[in-house]
C-alpha cells in the first residue's frame, strides 16, 4: 500500500504520475519530488505506533514510496545511534552537543538509506540495470542493493578515489569504470551510457527516490530527540540530498502533527575549502551555484563541483535561517582525531568537517554554546585509513 499521490517538479511544479520510472523533469530538467496524502496518513497512523516497529528506516513506511513490500530491499539500514557527546562537549564547553553516527549503516555510510529506497523502487517499477556516477560511498551502496535485488550495476568513479571504494563495488558484483576527472566527468559518461544502453540512472537527485530514503534521517532524529528538533543541524554537503531530504521530512512531520510547527533547526552546509560552490553562492546571495574550478579535497564526498539540486540546498539554508561554511582538509583531519579520541567514533573526513565547522561557528558566536546542536557523521573513516597512514610518515 502506498500513500503517494504524485511526483512534483521542484522547478516548474508540474505533476507526474508516480507509477513509472522518471529521472529529471522532462519540461525543465529539475529534480522531481514525491508527494503524499499527508491528511490520510495523519488519520491512519500516529507517532506512538512506531514504538512497536523494528528500529530501521522502514519503520516510517507510510511516508516512503514503495507500493508493495515484496520489493523492499534491506540490509539493516537506518536505526543509527544518536550520541550525546558529553566528553567532547565538556572539552568545548558545549553541554548540548550530539553526534548522529551514520557510519554504522550497511556499506558504512548514510548513502545506504537513499540507495536502499532508490533500488527498491527502481526494481518495483521495472528497471533491469542501474547506473551511478559516484565519488565512493554511493557507488558502494548502490552495488550492494543492486546485488540484493538481482539487478546489474554499472558504476563510474574518478580514478583517484581511495582503493577501498573501488574494491567494494567490484566485490559486490558491479561493473566499475574508472574515469580520469571528477564526479561531473563521471556523470557525463554515465549519462551517455544510459542513453545508449538503457540503464536507469540513480544519480543524486536525478531520480525521485534516493531523497526519500535520506529523509528518514530527519524522522529518526526527531523520534530519538522525543519529537523536539535541535536548534542547529550541521551537515556535510556534496550533492546535498541529505540536507534537502531532512528539510522535506520536517515539512511532512509538521503536517502530520508529529513535531511543533515553527520549531525547525537552523541548517548548516559544510563544504571543503577546495570545493565550496554552495558556500560561495550562499554568501553571494545567488540562487544557483557556479561550477567550482579545480575541485580538490581529501573528502571525496565533498568533491562535487556542481550539483543539480544547488537551488534546493540554498533554499533550505535561507528558509531555515542557516548558513554555509567551508573548512580545510587539515581542519577535517584534526576534527576526526578529536572525535575519535573523545567519543570513540572513527569518522570519515566529511564527518570530521561538521565538527570543524561547529568549532568555527562557536568562535564566530553564530552558535551559542548552550544550543542543542547535532553533527551528522555521514560515514566511517575505515575507507579513508590511508589518510592516517600518510599522516604517520
Amino acid at each position: 500500500m502506498t500513500y503517494v499521490t504524485h511526483l512534483e517538479c521542484s522547478g516548474c511544479q508540474r505533476r507526474f504520475p508516480s507509477e513509472q520510472l522518471w529521472n529529471l523533469c522532462p519540461e525543465c530538467s529539475r529534480p522531481l519530488l514525491v508527494r503524499y496524502n499527508l491528511t490520510r496518513i495523519r488519520q491512519d497512523i500516529n507517532k506512538e505506533m512506531l514504538r512497536h516497529r523494528p528500529m530501521n528506516m522502514w519503520r516510517y513506511r507510510e511516508v516512503l514510496p514503495l507500493k508493495d513490500d515484496q520489493h523492499l530491499l534491506t540490509l539493516g539500514e537506518g536505526g543509527t545511534p544518536l550520541h550525546h557527546a558529553r566528553q567532547l562537549g565538556a572539552l568545548l564547553g558545549a553541554p548540548n552537543l550530539y553526534l548522529k553516527d551514520e557510519g554504522l549503516n550497511p556499506t558504512n555510510s548514510f548513502k545506504a538509506r537513499g540507495l536502499a529506497m532508490a533500488v527498491s523502487r527502481a526494481k518495483e517499477l521495472g528497471a533491469k540495470t542501474l547506473s551511478i556516477p559516484s565519488a565512493g560511498n554511493a557507488a558502494g551502496a548502490m552495488s550492494a542493493y543492486a546485488a540484493l535485488s538481482g539487478l546489474s550495476a554499472f558504476v563510474y568513479m574518478p580514478a583517484d578515489v581511495p582503493h577501498p571504494f573501488i574494491a567494494e563495488c567490484r566485490a559486490l558484483g558491479a561493473t566499475v569504470t574508472l574515469v580520469e576527472g571528477l564526479i561531473t566527468d563521471c556523470g557525463k559518461i554515465a549519462a551517455r551510457r544510459c542513453q545508449e544502453e538503457g540503464h536507469f540512472d540513480v544519480s543524486t537527485l536525478k531520480e525521485p527516490y534516493r531523497l526519500e530514503g535520506k529523509k528518514t534521517m530527519g524522522y529518526e532524529l526527531a523520534e530519538q530527540m522525543g519529537w523536539q528538533l535541535p536548534d542547529v543541524i550541521i551537515y556535510p554537503t556534496g550533492g546535498g540530498t541529505g540536507l534537502i531530504g531532512m528539510w522535506k521530512a520536517f515539512q511532512e512531520m509538521e503536517a502530520l502533527g508529529w513535531i511543533p510547527e515553527g520549531h525547525r533547526p537552523r541548517m548548516v552546509s559544510v563544504q571543503s575549502e577546495g570545493c565550496a560552490p554552495i558556500v560561495k553562492a550562499f554568501h553571494e546571495g545567488k540562487e544557483h551555484a557556479e561550477v567550482w574550478d579545480n575541485a580538490h579535497t581529501i573528502a571525496d564526498g565533498l568533491r562535487v563541483p556542481g550539483a543539480v539540486g544547488d537551488f534546493l540546498m540554498l533554499g533550505v539554508l535561507r528558509e531555515s535561517g542557516g548558513t554555509a561554511i567551508a573548512v580545510s582538509d587539515t581542519e577535517m583531519l584534526k576534527a576526526c582525531q578529536l572525535l575519535g579520541s573523545t567519543q570513540g567514533i572513527f569518522a570519515s573526513p566529511e564527518g570530521g568537517a561538521t565538527l570543524a565547522a561547529y568549532q568555527k561557528l562557536l568562535q564566530k558566536n553564530w552558535i551559542d554554546k548552550e544550543e542543542k546542536v547535532v553533527l551528522f557523521i555521514t560515514g566511517s573513516g575505515h575507507k579513508y585509513a590511508h589518510l592516517w597512514q600518510e599522516s604517520l610518515k
